[in-house]
């Protein structure tokens, strides 16, 4: 079965699992508009598909620092229990109508605390928030399972208080831990205190690395940090050349780290030149476990299944191919091995085969 004559709906109906995706990048244009009025705060346009068109708009500068600079408007609304518990359960029942079967959602906590909500109560608050979605969705007859991904931010001194958090409440949905903010200039191992007392802990975490910055982000992120996973990765590409792959590549490749990639947004921040030369593809081709990631729906204007089609009409991907990077991702989901295991066989794999 060929993809490229897979029409959309099909995709949008194959099992898909999302490892990196930012809720406060996801949230649907008129509930930005709903909650700004509520709270007072002034957007660029108060029409929802005008909304939605700024931000991909000002998303494509392909700078980091403007494509961060967009999330002002969607934290401003998500300073309150009301905008928290809204914007989460809409976040997975999102997910779940774009026929994603597990995903990890990642924000930090220390970025929601304008409303006078304290750490503790922000994290609680999400939670119930993504607990009721997956009620909802379970009873439209499409399940999803939302993991939470705890964010420290690189550019602050709070990473430890994030990690604190993680381990805290490790027991009540938050699966691992991410650090994220503009790579440069900010380097991971800053927050070694944090890292460590995760690995103490045995919670496990992901670094946003190799997007902004090159190869010694990554490294770092590995071998100085511990990182089970890496965000992006896209600069790895650095260390192979004509298919040969030097010392990082090779750890990276043979130790099966895996590599949050997210086409359309590597595009907007230049860390990629289109979605036909986009690195995923060689790099799957060369064994890597790549994943396939959305990053942040809203500001890259996207989907799970936009992204399939991309890579379908633009990279020649197949639905084997799809099947590969959901494979990957499910088996590099932060969750303990029997529940991985029934996923794929129960869920992700019956879901091919009936595509193929």
């Amino acid at each position: 079965m060929n993809a490229t004559r897979v029409d959309t709906d099909v995709l949008r109906r194959l099992p898909k699992a999302v490892l990196h995706d930012h809720l406060d990048g996801g949230l649907r244009p008129a509930t930005v508009v709903e909650l700004a009025d509520a709270v007072g705060h002034t957007l660029p346009t108060t029409d929802p598909d005008e909304l939605a068109a700024w931000y991909f708009e000002a998303a494509n500068s392909g700078d980091l620092v403007r494509y961060i600079g967009t999330f002002e408007h969607t934290l401003a609304v998500m300073q309150t229990r009301e905008g928290l518990l809204r914007t989460a359960e809409e976040y997975v029942l999102d997910l779940a109508s774009d026929g994603v079967v597990y995903g990890e959602v990642r924000y930090a906590p220390e970025l929601m605390l304008a409303g006078n909500l304290t750490l503790p109560e922000v994290v609680e608050t999400v939670q119930e928030g993504l607990a009721a979605g997956m009620v909802k969705a379970a009873a439209a007859g499409t399940p999803v399972r939302v993991g939470t991904l705890l964010c420290g931010m690189r550019m602050f001194g709070r990473t430890r208080e994030a990690a604190d958090l993680a381990v805290a409440f490790r027991d009540a949905g938050v699966v691992g831990f991410d650090i994220a903010g503009a790579e440069d200039g900010f380097p991971a191992a800053d927050h070694l205190d944090a890292f460590q007392h995760l690995r103490d802990e045995s919670v496990p975490f992901t670094i946003h690395a190799g997007e902004a910055y090159g190869l010694p982000s990554i490294h770092q992120a590995l071998q100085v940090c511990g990182a089970q996973r890496i965000g992006h990765g896209v600069r790895i590409t650095e260390d192979i050349v004509d298919g040969k792959l030097g010392r990082l590549a090779a750890w990276v490749r043979d130790r099966r780290v895996a590599l949050e990639m997210c086409p359309t947004s590597n595009l907007q921040t230049g860390a990629a030149t289109s979605i036909a030369d986009h690195p995923i593809t060689e790099l799957k081709d060369l064994g890597f476990r790549v994943t396939l990631n959305t990053d942040n729906r809203l500001v890259s204007g996207t989907t799970m299944t936009r992204e399939m089609s991309l890579l379908v009409e633009q990279a020649g991907w197949t639905v084997e191919d799809l099947r590969t990077v959901t494979v990957n991702a499910v088996k590099s989901a932060f969750l303990p091995f029997d529940e991985r295991k029934a996923l794929l066989e129960d869920v992700v794999l019956p879901g091919y085969a009936a595509a193929l």
